[in-house]
């Protein structure tokens, strides 16, 4: 026997319906539906397809999470989901099949930030979290930089974007190149045979007079512009484009200012931990690249396997396992789907 809790965890923030299940630190079932092919003739994710994909995915991929797991739904302690950020009818969907499940069950819900989802979900790969350490979460809503204190409680925003997150800027310099979406991968993947310094691509608030203002700050909006400015260019004039060339230039902007401005956070609190989630996170050459500079600084990095990077139950799952062992309140059964939820609110 054991007194870790058996958490379920829901995550339907965007396009993926993903159903976890952990106890205490163990993972026992991580259960994707992605509709990620219904989105891609779109270039992008439609709210409305969304919703009922996940309405559709849901009670099906609770079933295959508790089968994979080998538990009954009746064994759990406490059921977990995203109540925000993200798009609002399909956070809707997940909260409203969470209510249902703890209600049934007559277990506790705990509805968690989905950003603060992605921090607990290292837990489950490298064990407890560093206190403090500093998180760099990117994907294609989010480019954010916070000190993490205690997970549970809450966190400190250092930095976000201002315009573009590095995700979305990943899948719009995809569609210019004619890649597919999502552009994350398929970019990671021609960059490999790219050369990183054909084109000299600008680095989004990295001048003196921004920093002054924006340090910890991001901005991708003026580098996407430049790749289609660029690639404008070259065609106007008749030449052919190199999609690995201008893919892997490209995407060195993005890591260079991303772990460049990582770096400089954690240095300037004195933390010596550094943890990379999100989409964005199971790109090569960002976790390369934070790598080398961190351990040059004396900085330890944490990234979880790719598939833990991208959303997924599972992170939910940690997040609200971390919740029920350290006592928190559990949330009520009216909490509300906030699609606009602020990361210092990690219990809604």
């Amino acid at each position: 026997m054991t007194d870790e809790p058996l958490v379920l965890g829901i995550e339907t923030s965007c396009d993926e319906t993903g159903v976890g299940i952990v106890r205490g630190h163990t993972l026992l079932a991580d259960t994707v539906a992605s509709s990620v092919e219904e989105h891609a003739r779109f270039g992008g994710v439609v709210p409305e397809v969304a919703s009922r994909a996940h309405l559709e995915a849901m009670v099906p991929t609770i079933e295959r999470a508790a089968q994979t797991a080998g538990i009954a739904l009746s064994d759990i302690d406490a059921v977990a989901v995203t109540s925000g950020p993200g798009l609002a009818g399909a956070l809707l969907v997940g909260v409203a099949s969470a209510k249902a499940l703890a209600l049934g069950l007559g277990k506790p819900i705990y509805g968690v930030n989905h950003l603060a989802a992605h921090v607990a979900v290292d837990q489950l790969e490298h064990g407890p979290l560093p206190e403090p350490c500093l998180a760099m979460l990117v994907s294609g809503g989010h480019s954010s930089l916070l000190e993490v204190t205690d997970v549970t409680v809450g966190v400190e925003p250092m930095g976000s974007t201002i315009d573009d997150a590095a995700g979305e800027a990943f899948d719009k310099v995809a569609r210019l190149l004619g890649l597919p979406f999502p552009g994350g991968p398929h970019i990671d993947r021609a960059a490999r045979s790219g050369n990183s310094v054909a084109i000299d691509f600008p680095r989004g608030l990295t001048s003196r007079r921004d920093l002054e203002r924006h340090r910890f700050d991001f901005s991708f909006s003026g580098l996407k512009t430049a790749v289609a400015r660029w690639v404008e260019t070259q065609q106007r004039a008749g030449v052919t484009i190199d999609v690995h060339d201008v893919a892997a230039s490209f995407q060195e902007a993005v890591c260079d200012v991303l772990t460049r401005k990582a770096i400089d956070a954690a240095t300037s609190r004195g933390i010596e931990d550094i943890l990379i989630g999100g989409g964005v996170a199971a790109n090569s050459r960002l976790r390369a690249m934070a790598e080398e500079r961190a351990t040059a600084k004396g900085i330890r990095v944490r990234v979880p396997r790719p598939g833990l990077c991208t959303d997924n139950g599972a992170m939910v799952a940690a997040l609200g396992a971390e919740l029920v062992q350290r006592g928190r309140t559990p949330s009520l059964l009216d909490l509300p789907a906030d699609s606009s939820q602020p990361i210092t609110t990690v219990v809604a």
